[in-house]
């Protein structure tokens, strides 16, 4: 197997994701667990780069690290009256994660046994046009239309009620 710098990258992510996977779900400490997402995400985003979905990974870092990690980070940080948050594991709840985990790995691993091999694209010497034309031209002018513009009433509708949840109530 040739290791040229592509390679050495893409491993290099691929291990930073993976290990900071790991943390996110072995540290006691949510916060450091909020902080393992943040780079396990920016991980998934830099593999998103070296499968071509340059749109994937700008969403991957906009809407996942950029907001929904905030998100998270703020919830824990405004709702706990202490950073120190304790998580308690029972025995047979690890045992039962690792059945699922062993059992998800070895369904990962008879996908990619059984997956033909393709040819990157990039590597034969044709230049690759961005995805993000093509997705803009399937959603706004094909069949995917109706269910696109559904989902952003829906959380238009979800904005509103959280918005409505958590204001304060004045009371006379």
């Amino acid at each position: 197997m040739e290791f040229t710098l592509k390679t050495l990258i893409f491993y290099g992510f691929a291990l930073l994701t993976v290990a900071s996977g790991i943390v996110v779900v072995t540290v006691r400490n949510i916060v450091h667990a909020a902080f393992s997402l943040m780079v396990t995400l920016f991980g998934v985003a830099g593999l998103y780069v070296f499968l071509q979905a340059d749109f994937l990974a700008a969403t991957q870092v906009i809407v996942y690290v950029g907001g929904i990690l905030v998100l998270i980070l703020f919830g824990v940080m405004m709702t706990s009256g202490r950073l120190e948050m304790r998580i308690h594991i029972e025995r047979g709840q690890l045992l039962l994660g690792a059945v699922v985990a062993i059992a998800l790995l070895m369904l990962l691993l008879a996908v990619i046994a059984n997956t033909p091999q393709w040819k990157n694209v990039a590597d034969d010497g044709t230049q690759l046009q961005p995805t993000t034309e093509s997705i803009g031209t399937l959603i706004l002018n094909g069949q995917f239309l109706l269910p696109f513009e559904v989902v952003s009433v829906l959380l238009l509708v979800a904005l509103i009620g959280a918005a409505l949840i958590s204001r304060k109530e004045v009371r006379e």
